[in-house]
């Protein structure tokens, strides 16, 4: 563990990164797999060293509605937030591709925020950061359009995912944009159209330009 924590986390002072590989545990996700329900509980802060999570809302009817992912150095704000409040979960997470995780004990998070100036200046960061996130996506929702919003959202993948060929699932993305599978199809075929992207064979999409900022 002493290799990967070096790696994704160099910030860290020397002790940290100590006490992490002493205490803490490394947990490997499968694809598809939940690491965060609607009303969990917590019993540690998850730090990101390899892999995808997707956190997002769910409605009562099973609706998804995509909020932003989890890359690899960075950390689940609302597991650092709910585990030291030890309030439920309002939010789901799920392994977009095989991940692992570092599993920091929950009775460590306020012993390290005064015992390390880095751990203090890394949870701070990790909660603006993913409050940024949160921002830009609401601007989306109130502000643009379902066409710009499909934009985005594609805009989104190719970067998180370093690819331009996307492995896309028209039903999948209207649930996670709030809206129907038929609007998502025809969306996509005006996109085509427009020469921003190219239909590729069954549910893969080829970036060629997005001009949204």
């Amino acid at each position: 563990m002493d290799k990967m924590i070096e790696e994704k986390f160099p910030q860290f002072q020397q002790a940290l990164k100590d006490e992490l590989e002493e205490k803490a545990q490394v947990k490997t996700i499968r694809e598809g797999e939940l690491l965060m329900k609607t009303g969990q509980y917590f019993r540690s802060v998850l730090l990101i060293v390899s892999g995808l999570i997707k956190v997002y809302r769910e409605d009562e009817e099973g609706n998804e509605f995509f909020i932003y992912y989890l890359q690899p150095g960075q950390a689940c704000a609302l597991s650092m937030i709910c585990a030291t409040r030890q309030q439920a979960s309002e939010l789901m997470a799920k392994a977009v591709t095989e991940t692992e995780v570092v599993m920091v004990p929950l009775e460590l998070m306020d012993e390290w925020m005064t015992k390390y100036k880095s751990w203090y200046y890394y949870v701070l960061e990790s909660y603006r950061s993913r409050f940024n996130e949160l921002l830009t996506t609401i601007d989306h929702i109130a502000f643009r359009n379902m066409d710009d919003r499909l934009v985005f959202y594609l805009k989104r993948q190719q970067e998180t995912l370093k690819t331009d060929v996307l492995t896309i699932n028209n039903t999948e993305v209207a649930q996670e944009l709030n809206s129907s599978r038929e609007v998502i199809s025809r969306l996509m075929k005006k996109l085509a159209d427009k020469g921003m992207v190219r239909l590729l064979k069954t549910q893969q999409v080829q970036i060629l330009r997005l001009d949204i900022d």
